[in-house]
């Protein structure tokens, strides 16, 4: 306790170097923070356009389907899923068309979907903004920006076109759901429009499942144990494809930056401990004198450090969790993610990005300051353990 109280003392008195490694501390504490809720965010937010805008939580197919999307591989008839993760379900009929306007034409995705199923499992129903959405056969609704590629409006025809038939559909909505995939490339028909397109006698090519947000893999690997050999069912994460990789080399990439961070709170430990110990060695001469041994000196200088250290995570953890709050409640990184949607429009990405706020963030960024200054300390520590005692108090 009295060697606790004299590193207070000593912390208090060295103000302007205490300022310097708590600001230091602070910046990394914040940065880790940072970091980790971003990254989350980030993850998050792909899940969110996949699952709900995109694709489905859990989609049931052929297993030759997921090798070859043609609609010869799909469904005669729907399996059994009843299990109880699965809230919703709706077949879904995928084919590739030429869509045709009188003044332009484009390639895509034509998806077939029963009009109220398709409102339990997905948001893409409830984001249009000038229309409606289906109600029966011969109505399409269309991504706003695709409409805007094909220059065709509300109320005006579009005709779809494969290589078994075409159909000249109305267009009865646009879609604005500020995510690229339904905005850039989104085509909605009615399920027997897609049938008839296809030409062939197939009910839906795939299943789209709902189930509890974030048992998306549980729930995939719950249904594959129940549904016959040929079908296989795979959650959100497994459908996101190149988007599922380049977010997991993000988090690759963050191990090299949390090294660079530790490095960077060890010099600054080190660094200022070292010069104070330094400036001090006279002083502490004199103390190991009186009979204060090497050890506990080396144990003041290391409650000096941790002391410090302490004052600048808590202050990180307080400003890196405002920060947070902040940026998960407002939309900060709009712009950027608009941005990114424009050059990058069938990645999938939101236009919106929300940081995550997990308490376990702490403990991460506690424990990067922690180590490094544990690591840190070696340094200064020496200097203490063989300090010459004779020479310092004769003043030499």
């Amino acid at each position: 306790m009295s060697l606790l109280k004299l590193a207070w003392r000593n912390v208090l008195r060295q103000r302007r170097r205490t300022a310097l490694l708590s600001l230091v501390v602070v910046y990394v504490t914040v940065a880790v923070l940072f970091l980790f809720g971003f990254l989350d965010g980030y993850g998050e937010s792909l899940v969110e356009a996949y699952a709900r805008y995109v694709e489905a939580p859990v989609v049931v197919a052929k297993a030759a389907w997921w090798e070859d999307p043609d609609p010869e591989h799909g469904l005669e008839d729907f399996p059994d899923l009843t299990h109880p993760w699965v809230q919703a379900q709706s077949p879904r009929f995928s084919l590739y068309a030429l869509l045709r306007s009188p003044y332009r034409l484009e390639g895509g995705v034509f998806l077939g979907v029963d009009p109220e199923g398709e409102k339990r499992l997905s948001q893409v129903p409830y984001k249009v903004v000038q229309g409606r959405w289906l109600q029966g056969p011969g109505e399409v609704v269309l991504g706003y920006r695709l409409a805007e590629r094909l220059d065709v409006r509300v109320g005006e025809r579009l005709v779809v076109e494969t290589g078994k038939g075409a159909l000249g559909l109305r267009v009865v909505g646009l879609v604005r759901a500020g995510v690229g995939n339904v905005d850039f490339t989104g085509v909605y028909g009615h399920l027997e429009d897609a049938r008839q397109l296809a030409g062939r006698k197939v009910q839906a090519t795939h299943l789209a499942v709902g189930v509890p947000k974030g048992k998306e893999g549980v729930a995939a690997k719950a249904l594959n144990r129940i549904l016959p050999q040929d079908l296989l069912a795979k959650g959100v994460w497994d459908l996101m494809g190149p988007i599922r990789a380049d977010y997991e080399g993000s988090r690759l990439f963050y191990v090299p930056l949390m090294g660079l961070f530790m490095v960077l709170a060890a010099i600054a430990v080190v660094s200022t401990t070292y010069v104070s110990v330094r400036e001090r060695l006279r002083e502490f001469a004199v103390a190991e004198s009186l009979g204060l041994t090497p050890a506990r000196l080396a144990g003041q200088v290391a409650l000096e450090a941790a002391l410090t250290s302490g004052v600048g995570l808590v202050a990180g953890l307080l400003l890196g969790y405002a920060l947070l709050w902040y940026t998960s409640t407002h939309d900060v990184f709009g712009p950027l993610m608009r941005l990114s949607v424009e050059l990058l429009p069938e990645a999938g990405l939101s236009e919106h990005l929300y940081t995550s706020l997990r308490p376990v963030y702490a403990l991460y960024a506690s424990a990067l300051v922690g180590v490094s200054a544990l690591l840190a300390l070696l340094f200064p520590g020496r200097l203490v353990l063989h300090l010459d005692v004779s020479r310092y108090v004769k003043g030499e």
